[in-house]
């Protein structure tokens, strides 16, 4: 008898915790955006390879970190320019 077992990939899961890692430590960039530009590329990969759930958490999550860490360091620096008037 032939066991074929299909390969199961991470990727889906690693996507998630990334893009939870993005979202929590969005005020360092030197940490949330490397984390949330992987989560997104292994969700989107995971999504189309095998259309897991999971992984278009991870790409959702991913698209929240990098937007929350962008509108924290916009904002910070059109607060800045504003007290400079």
């Amino acid at each position: 008898m032939e066991n074929t077992v299909a390969k199961k990939s991470a990727m889906h899961v690693a996507s998630l915790v990334l893009g939870i890692i993005s979202i929590v430590t969005a005020l360092f960039w030197y940490i949330s955006l490397p984390t949330g530009i992987l989560a997104i590329i292994f969700g989107s990969k995971s999504a189309r390879k095998t259309g897991s759930k999971i992984g278009k958490a991870g790409l959702i999550t991913g698209i929240i970190g990098i937007s929350l860490l962008a509108f924290i360091y916009i904002s910070l620096a059109i607060i800045l320019f504003l007290a400079n008037l």
